[in-house]
């Protein structure tokens, strides 16, 4: 039991220990070499440094980056249920103008109007449901274009970024890739 105890304290020290000496860069999946030696404390600076002129420079902070991108999964998901509700009713209302329709066209045509509302209002609901899905295609097709173009946007603001960071790197004599 003192064994097992030991080696699982050794684990979430060790792990710890680890994600304390992550770099910045590399929490960005952007992988950072000291190509003249410098120690992980001139690293450090310098990636703090070079991150504060990336955003100055690009306007774009990562990890706010990461934030706005959950909200926009959060809207994209609210887009779709929306999209979802889009045709919802719209037999209904079909069949009730289509009854209507047809009520006054039984009227006229042969004085019974009731005969004429129930083929209108069976008639109207068949176009109101296809209407109602067509629309509820359309909402989807629209929410999953608009949920597209945010991420393609959110992708190349952190790509801009990575870019700016490499560039600052590189001047102060580390190897970037990203």
């Amino acid at each position: 039991m003192k064994r097992l105890l030991l080696i699982l304290s050794t684990c979430v020290l060790s792990t710890a220990v680890n994600a304390q000496t992550q770099s910045l860069g590399s929490t960005m999946d952007v992988f950072v070499f000291p190509a003249e030696g410098q120690d992980s404390s001139q690293q450090s600076k310098d990636e703090a440094a070079c991150y504060e002129w990336a955003v100055g420079n690009t306007g774009t902070d990562p990890f706010q980056l990461a934030k706005q991108e959950e909200a926009d999964n959060e809207q994209a998901d609210a887009q779709q249920q929306a999209a979802q509700q889009a045709g919802a009713g719209s037999g209904a209302r079909g069949a009730l103008r289509g009854a209507a329709a047809g009520a006054l066209i039984g009227e006229i045509a042969n004085d019974d109007a009731s005969e004429g509302a129930a083929w209108g209002a069976a008639a109207g609901a068949v176009r109101g449901r296809r209407q109602g899905r067509e629309a509820q295609q359309q909402a989807q097709q629209q929410a999953a274009a608009q949920s597209e173009d945010r991420a393609q946007a959110t992708e190349q603001q952190l790509a801009n970024f990575k870019n700016a960071f490499s560039v600052c790197l590189e001047a102060k004599e580390y190897m970037v890739k990203h």
